[in-house]
């Protein structure tokens, strides 16, 4: 079967598109954290209510902080089904951004309380979601369901990573959300890595190492 949605379509023709096949509902996928060098990542799957629209939904990303919590508010109301997975950095050093992406968003889909029958999803192909799928570049911007995923995931992180800030304070963390920024950076040189750091990122690694560097140079001194 062909899907075929114009581009003038809007933010939810891809949602109109499928339900024209008989694909309804639809579900969308997104994550937020995984260029981060701290805190969790967290993915969050989406079916919005049949026909309703959520008002100034776009790419997370490109919102205001208010412009998100105010659709995250609006998305819990109003859609038909979602659900959110986090996973520690500890989880992420395991198993690799990468992996731990893709399971993520995999079991975002699966925990949704209504079954897709379409799942989208932005950027990466995910297999194993129980219906078909389709990745789509920057699907966070055309299609309504990844967009309200995208929100969903990154609201629910930048939460965390303010709550993080207040238990781990020095580095920023509610600033810049554990993403590496010169000043996150900074901090991180001259703190050593927090619990919630990722240790298989070569700067964190490398600040580390420049702690425990120090750490036996004064240990040395004292012993002097």
């Amino acid at each position: 079967m062909t899907i075929r949605v114009r581009r003038d379509s809007g933010l939810y023709g891809w949602e109109r598109a499928l339900g024209r096949a008989g694909l309804a509902p639809v579900a969308g996928a997104d994550e937020a954290g995984r260029g981060a060098c701290a805190g969790p990542l967290v993915a969050a799957a989406c079916i919005l209510g049949e026909g309703r629209t959520i008002e100034g939904l776009r790419d997370s990303k490109l919102m205001t902080a208010r412009a998100r919590d105010a659709c995250y508010d609006a998305i819990i109301a109003s859609a038909k089904a979602y659900a959110v997975v986090v996973v520690p950095a500890d989880e992420v050093d395991a198993q690799g951004v990468h992996r731990a992406n893709l399971a993520a968003l995999r079991r975002a889909v699966l925990r949704l309380a209504v079954t897709p029958r379409y799942v989208l999803t932005d950027g990466f192909q995910v297999d194993g979601m129980g219906a078909p799928s389709l990745a789509i570049w920057k699907g966070d911007r055309v299609a309504g369901c990844v967009a309200a995923a995208s929100v969903l995931a990154k609201v629910t992180r930048d939460r965390m990573m303010i709550e993080a800030d207040a238990h781990f304070p020095g580095y920023g963390f509610a600033v810049h959300k554990g993403y590496t920024t010169r000043v996150h950076q900074e901090a991180l040189e001259r703190l050593g890595p927090s619990p919630i750091h990722r240790m298989s990122y070569r700067n964190v690694r490398e600040a580390a190492d420049l702690a425990h560097g120090a750490e036996r140079r004064a240990r040395v001194i004292d012993d002097e």
